[in-house]
C-alpha cells in the first residue's frame, strides 16, 4: 500500500487518514505538532492507553466525553480521585468502560504529579526522548523506535501504567517528538516548520 493518498480535496497525505473525515481533521491539525502543554501531554498518553485493543477512531468518538468525564485531563484533579470514581466512571456509557485503564490514569496522574516536581514539567522529561534529527518515515511506518523503548522504560521504572512502548510511539508521532508524516504528505512540512519554530522545554 503506498505512503499517501490524494484525498478528496486533490490533496496528498498519509494514507491512514483518508478513511474517515474526522481522520483527516485530526492529521491537517494535531498530528505530528509539536505539543509542550503537560495537560495536552498528558490526555494523549492517557488516551493512547485506552486505545490499546482499540481502533482511534473509538477514541477520537469518545474524546470529548474523555475530556468531560477526566476534568479536561487536570493532572491535580484527576490524582485526587478516588474509589467513588472509578465506580462513577464506570458506569458511563459514553467511554471506555475498562476498569484496568480507568484506574491506570488516575494512577499516572498521581506520577505525573511527583514528576513534575522532580522535574519542573511533563513536558522537560518526555521531550528529552525526542530525537535530535527529523528522520523520514520509514516505509512500513514504525510501530515502536529506540527513544519509545527508552521512554516506555523510564516511565514504568517511575510507576507508571499502560505505557509500553508501541503505545508511547504513538504518543510521540501525535505530539510531535517525531515527524512521522509520510515524506510526500502535504502536512509533513508544516509539521517540520512547528517543530523547528519552537524551543524544546528545559527544567
Amino acid at each position: 500500500m503506498s505512503a499517501t493518498v490524494i484525498g478528496p480535496d486533490g490533496r496528498r497525505r498519509c494514507a491512514w487518514c483518508i478513511a474517515t473525515p474526522q481522520y483527516r481533521a485530526y492529521h491537517d491539525t494535531e498530528w505530528g505538532f509539536p505539543v509542550v502543554d503537560d495537560r495536552r501531554l498528558f490526555e494523549k498518553l492517557s488516551l493512547e492507553g485506552f486505545q490499546s485493543g482499540l481502533s482511534w477512531r473509538t477514541i477520537l468518538e469518545k474524546r470529548a466525553r474523555l475530556r468531560a468525564v477526566f476534568h479536561q485531563f487536570d493532572i491535580e484533579r484527576i490524582a485526587r480521585f478516588t474509589a467513588r470514581d472509578v465506580t462513577r466512571l464506570l458506569g458511563d456509557a459514553g467511554i471506555v468502560r475498562h476498569r484496568g485503564k480507568i484506574e491506570a490514569v488516575i494512577h499516572n496522574a498521581r506520577r505525573a504529579r511527583e514528576l513534575i516536581g522532580q522535574e519542573g514539567s511533563f513536558a522537560a522529561f518526555v521531550w528529552r526522548y525526542a530525537p535530535r534529527t527529523a528522520e523520514l518515515r520509514r516505509s512500513p511506518p514504525a510501530s515502536t523506535s529506540a527513544e519509545s523503548l527508552a521512554l516506555s522504560r523510564d516511565l514504568k521504572k517511575l510507576g507508571w501504567r499502560f505505557v509500553g512502548p508501541t503505545t508511547v510511539y504513538a504518543f510521540m508521532q501525535a505530539m510531535g517528538l517525531v515527524n512521522d508524516h509520510a515524506e510526500a504528505c502535504v502536512v509533513r512540512a508544516q509539521a517540520e516548520r512547528a517543530r523547528r519554530g519552537f524551543s524544546r522545554p528545559r527544567r
